[in-house]
């Protein structure tokens, strides 16, 4: 259940309903700098991994009548999860097997800042279909389309597999629009800024304009090409684990979500826009994914379809230490120690020792503190995670 923050001396127009069992002072505040904008409705929502983040805290859920914040929604447009199942025997495969398979999944799905080189990849025609609302838009997606399509990304992007209680053999892609939402979201957003009377962050573009109209169809195809971008790094994850084990796909058992976005949804007897900063939409019945650490099980849950938060949920398990406090206070050796039962790319301990399953949240708590909100369904177990 939730618990409500409102202090209406502090600016504050509408509540903030918390799921978080625990949330720092300076995460508040940037909920309640949200919480007193005009175009906020009814209440904001701050899910059960809400954390500090640029702009807007991560784990944010709010609804406006007739505006759209492209701040309020992060670089990464349509970042998201999905998770297939694509075998049998997951608890036999030997530790010399997931690293020969980690190392050959590096050699064809770039990770972090990498890119596909050359002329890149060939990539679906539905990619080009739709116009973009600038020609600057449109030579950047025909720029970088075939070289990010099928790129993981770094930070806590990630493709994983992992098994579940029967010994499924699963594989789950976390990752976004790459290079190109992060053109659509920084143009709209310098758009939103420019037609404010001031400096405004979180400035907002009336839905009824053509700069409303530009924004919806630009984060449409935003979405749809993180959506094919994941769909991509499956493709290739089943290429190679075709090559070590036998892989029979259940196209029945897939799950994709977005966790970076805005939809038109209705809500008491109203048609709402409802943005979603590191959040789910889970209505009732349907399921989703949520992730916990580098290290720590992941679970596929069922929605609830809960009024109190728009019917979401949070993305993830939720960051207790920023990067930089991760990299001064992990050390390679304890991440090692967390890592024992997982393959991960070890050359890189330096650097993922910001992933650490220390610098997030205990993933059951999170999900403890929204069963309002989700029902769990399954468990998946992580046994190999390629991270860059």
């Amino acid at each position: 259940m939730f618990r409500v923050i409102f202090e209406p001396a502090r600016g504050q127009r509408v509540p903030i309903r918390v799921w978080a069992s625990v949330v720092s002072p300076e995460t508040v505040r940037q909920l309640q700098r949200l919480a007193s904008r005009p175009y906020v409705v009814d209440f904001v929502a701050a899910m059960a991994d809400a954390h500090l983040s640029e702009g807007v805290a991560v784990g944010t859920v709010f609804a406006t009548e007739q505006t759209v914040v492209p701040r309020a929604l992060g670089g990464d447009l349509g970042c998201g999860m999905s998770a297939l199942r694509v075998g049998e025997g997951a608890e036999s495969l030997e530790r010399r097997t997931l690293e020969d398979i980690l190392r050959a999944l590096g050699r064809v799905i770039p990770t972090g800042n990498a890119l596909h080189r050359g002329r890149g990849v060939d990539v679906p025609d539905a990619v080009f279909a739709a116009c973009l609302s600038t020609r600057t838009l449109e030579h950047t997606r025909e720029a970088l389309a075939r070289r990010h399509l099928g790129t993981l990304g770094g930070g806590n992007h990630f493709l994983e597999l992992d098994r579940d209680p029967d010994g499924g053999l699963w594989v789950l892609v976390h990752s976004g629009s790459r290079g190109l939402g992060a053109a659509v979201a920084a143009h709209h957003a310098r758009a939103a800024s420019a037609s404010a009377s001031d400096a405004d962050a979180l400035a907002g573009i009336d839905v009824r304009t053509d700069e409303g109209a530009a924004y919806s169809s630009d984060v449409r195809w935003a979405l749809d090409f993180a959506r094919a971008n994941r769909e991509a790094i499956a493709s290739r994850a089943l290429e190679v684990l075709g090559d070590f084990v036998p892989v029979s796909v259940d196209v029945t058992r897939r799950i994709d979500v977005h966790h970076n976005f805005v939809s038109k949804e209705r809500w008491f007897g109203r048609d709402l826009f409802v943005h979603r900063k590191g959040a789910v939409a889970v209505p009732r019945g349907r399921l989703a994914l949520i992730p916990g650490s580098m290290g720590t099980a992941s679970y596929i849950v069922e929605g609830r379809g809960n009024e109190d938060a728009f019917g979401s949920c949070s993305h993830g398990a939720g960051r207790v230490m920023s990067r930089k406090e991760a990299r001064a206070a992990i050390r390679t050796d304890a991440l090692a120690r967390a890592m024992r039962r997982v393959v991960y790319p070890e050359s890189l301990a330096g650097h993922l020792v910001e992933e650490a399953p220390a610098a997030y949240r205990d993933i059951t708590e999170v999900l403890s503190a929204q069963e309002d909100l989700v029902r769990r369904r399954l468990r998946l177990e992580p046994i190999a995670v390629l991270k860059g």
